[in-house]
Formats: C-alpha cells, sequence, structure tokens
C-alpha cells in the first residue's frame, strides 16, 4: 500500500466506526486484564460468556485469588486451556496485590512480567485501558496488515513496527480496533469480502485481483 493511500484507508475506517472498541466485556482495568489473559486461542464470544459469572464472583484481585484455582476453573472450563489460564490468572492477581498495590500497571513491562501476559495482552490493556497508541497484532491484524499491503512483516512483532511507522498519529489510538474487527467481520482469513469492504480502492489484494 503507498503511504499516501494510509490516510484515506484510516478516514474511510473512522468514518463508519468513530469511537470503535473491543468486544470484550468488563468494567475495570481489572477485568480488561484477566478478560485478554482468558482470550487467547478463543474467541471474544467465548470469553464475555465465561467471565460474566466469574467477574460477578471476583471483581477485584483480592476475590479472584480468593477463588482459588479450582475456583477460576469452575467458571472458565468452556475456554480452551482452561487449567493454564486459571493457574496464570491466579497467579497474576497475587503479583498484583504483592507488587503493584492491587493495581494494574501502566508500563508493558511490567505487565509483560505477570503470569500469561505477552506483549499482544500488554498492547491491548495499554490501548484500551490507558489510550496508549499501541499495536496489539493478533491474527486479524497480522492478515489484513499483510493482505492489504499496510504493513508487512513475517511476524507479528515486525507487523506491530511496521504500523507504528506507516500509521499516522491521528489514527493511532484507534487502529488495532478498526483492523481487528474489519478482519473478524470483512477481510476474513479464508473469504475476505472484497465486494463490501469500504476500502478495498486501496488495498493490494484487491488491486491484484483486478490485474488479472
Amino acid at each position: 500500500m503507498k503511504l499516501a493511500h494510509i490516510e484515506p484507508f484510516f478516514s474511510t475506517l473512522q468514518a463508519a466506526n468513530p469511537n470503535p472498541v473491543t468486544e470484550l466485556e468488563y468494567t475495570s482495568v481489572f477485568e480488561l486484564l484477566a478478560a485478554v489473559l482468558l482470550s487467547a486461542q478463543a474467541t471474544d464470544v467465548s470469553v464475555n460468556k465465561a467471565t460474566r459469572g466469574l467477574f460477578a464472583a471476583a471483581p477485584t484481585p483480592q476475590r479472584m485469588l480468593a477463588l482459588g484455582v479450582a475456583g477460576i476453573e469452575s467458571h472458565i472450563r468452556t475456554i480452551g486451556l482452561f487449567r493454564t489460564k486459571a493457574r496464570n490468572l491466579h497467579q497474576t492477581c497475587q503479583l498484583l496485590l504483592t507488587h503493584h498495590g492491587g493495581q494494574v500497571p501502566r508500563s508493558r513491562e511490567a505487565l509483560e512480567q505477570l503470569p500469561g501476559v505477552g506483549r499482544k495482552t500488554a498492547n491491548v490493556v495499554l490501548n484500551c485501558a490507558f489510550g496508549q497508541d499501541t499495536m496489539a497484532v493478533d491474527t486479524h491484524i497480522f492478515r489484513v496488515s499483510n493482505r492489504t499491503g499496510l504493513a508487512r512483516g513475517r511476524t507479528p512483532l515486525a507487523v506491530e513496527m511496521a504500523l507504528l511507522r506507516r500509521v499516522p498519529p491521528a489514527y493511532r489510538v484507534n487502529a488495532h480496533h478498526w483492523l481487528i474487527l474489519h478482519g473478524r467481520y470483512v477481510c476474513k482469513a479464508r473469504s475476505p469480502d472484497c465486494a463490501r469492504c469500504a476500502v478495498s480502492t486501496w488495498c493490494d489484494h484487491h488491486a491484484a485481483g483486478r490485474s488479472r
């Protein structure tokens, strides 16, 4: 994608959805952290179904810790890798209480020291909770960025760095939301719906299809 095309690409996505938000359900920064931690290799829909009961029972690190690993497991059995995620969430609550006063830290370094929290999870929390212009590169963003030519890269980190270089500052805070939603509902993995894509004009994949 040409640099000159990136501005209209994002302005079009912005016009269609001026205030994009994550589809994970949460009411606090702690719940956001827990939901994102649980969302690895799981859909937002499945995580939301599980966390409604979990967060009702344990909306704080203190109460989550008191549930114990078995108690957490009982709420999230429908999510893939639930045993590992329950242990990670329990240990994360312990660290939040012992090292951060029960608060979710605002730095990537501190977040990535929590069990089960990698770079993508940290980026989501930094963006959604604290308004930082991070790029949380999941499978949807990785696919859309490479397919459209917006930000090519062989790894999620390479795509993240390319996005930070190429996305205009005015769009960076919301960019990863727009790209996730576009990949989830329009630019899908097996069958991209180019016919109803609002940004196909600037997409390398669509241009290549027209030239054949």
